[in-house]
């Protein structure tokens, strides 16, 4: 039996609703992590030398960013 939008299950939306914010917090918390391991190697913690330039370019602070992005716009969706 199908449900029509005037009538959702809520424990559906619920559910989904849960599975979307923990999907979307974790890709922030990934996007975080990648920026704090990209800011310790410009510390040169892990040893000397800097990451390369492309290095920089593509995994560092731009790809962070982009995660903790694409982390908040799954976090805050809605079950349709």
């Amino acid at each position: 039996m199908t449900r029509s939008r005037e009538n959702p299950d809520p424990a559906r939306n619920y559910r989904l609703r849960r599975r979307f914010l923990r999907a979307g917090q974790a890709v922030m918390v990934i996007g975080a992590l990648i920026a704090i391991i990209h800011w310790l190697s410009h510390l040169e913690a892990f040893g000397p030398g800097q990451p390369e330039g492309w290095i920089d370019l593509v995994a560092g602070y731009p790809m962070a960013m982009l995660l903790i992005i694409v982390g908040a716009v799954v976090s805050s969706r809605k079950p349709t």
